[in-house]
């Protein structure tokens, strides 16, 4: 299968801070592949060089067959680009923005307004068509920027944190519309700090932190990677914690986690429901001190915390926004 995008070895720095620090990764036509890592990891950066608004300092790095540096302007042309705030002009309609963005892409008059009438359907902004942008809440604009990166029918779309800010209905819409988007044909790289979002739409994933890749692999392979599965227990009692550990521990496929002071405790296992059932067969005689009882897949959490020391939501002293310049709203 050919490669959609294709990166090597990829280097940024901005002055003395290096964003990027050899960053390989690649995504096959029609495919989506998540970038996931906490804030500050480098994935904006990695997004912003290959829609070629960064250049980069070392590496190879090709999209839609293309070479960023050298044919930067075709590159444009077969890109789509949605970054992480909506880049709309609030002073002109919704139809108004989305023509004058085919427009720029050279569309010609009549393609511009047909795709700007389509995509304002597609995205239930029909009724806001003449509308200034100024007057849409949070959540339409972001559908309104969305449907800008569209407009020229590109070959690959990337989507840097597509759904923040919007509320939960939003969001599971987006989601419906960029699995469409995949089914079509559509390569797609996704930038998210929600695992679940990866989990709902992309093939495969790459975890960077600290501008290297750290991880690779499906949402079952990184999980995997954190104990895949955990059994967790709350009781009513703290002072049972230490005798469950021991019983339990033959169970787990690494260490348990207490804490005392929440009266719980979580031990990786590998197994499903049997598991549940042994583990409550070994605790006979404690399980009226047992509040609570679970067995659950890793989360977000789990799994940033075990690759990186640190949850998704924390922000790092070098994140994306104050090591590099600003996104104009230009720039698509």
């Amino acid at each position: 299968m050919t490669n959609a995008i294709v990166v090597e070895r990829l280097v940024k720095r901005f002055g003395a801070t290096t964003a990027l620090d050899g960053v390989d990764l690649t995504v096959a036509e029609g495919s989506v592949l998540g970038l996931l890592g906490p804030n500050g990891a480098g994935k904006t950066t990695v997004v912003r060089v290959l829609a070629t608004l960064l250049v980069a300092d070392g590496g190879r790095v090709e999209v839609a067959g293309l070479d960023v540096g050298r044919h930067a302007d075709q590159v444009r042309a077969a890109i789509g680009l949605t970054g992480q705030y909506a880049a709309v002009d609030e002073y002109l309609t919704g139809f108004e923005n989305l023509e004058m963005v085919g427009r720029l892409y050279r569309l010609g008059k009549r393609e511009s307004r047909k795709r700007a009438g389509e995509l304002l359907e597609r995205f239930d902004l029909i009724d806001a068509a003449n509308r200034p942008a100024k007057t849409y809440s949070g959540g339409m604009r972001r559908r309104l920027d969305i449907a800008a990166s569209l407009i020229n029918r590109p070959r690959v779309l990337f989507l840097d944190e597509p759904t923040t800010g919007l509320d939960p209905r939003s969001r599971l819409a987006m989601w419906e519309f960029i699995a469409e988007l995949a089914d079509g044909g559509t390569t797609i790289l996704l930038t998210t700090q929600y695992l679940e979002e990866a989990d709902r739409l992309a093939d495969r994933m790459v975890v960077i932190d600290r501008g290297r890749v750290i991880a690779r692999g499906t949402s079952d392979e990184l999980k995997a990677q954190v104990g895949g599965q955990r059994l967790e227990f709350t009781v009513t009692d703290a002072a049972v914690l230490p005798r469950m550990v021991e019983r339990l521990r033959p169970l787990g496929v690494d260490d348990p986690v207490v804490d005392e002071q929440a009266r719980r405790l979580s031990l990786p296992v590998s197994g499903g429901a049997e598991v549940l059932a042994e583990a409550l067969r070994l605790l006979d005689g404690d399980t009226s001190r047992i509040f609570d009882v679970g067995l659950r897949r890793p989360d977000l959490d789990d799994v940033f915390l075990a690759l990186t020391g640190r949850a998704a939501e924390e922000v790092a002293s070098d994140d994306d926004t104050t090591a590099e310049p600003a996104m104009t709203g230009g720039a698509r």
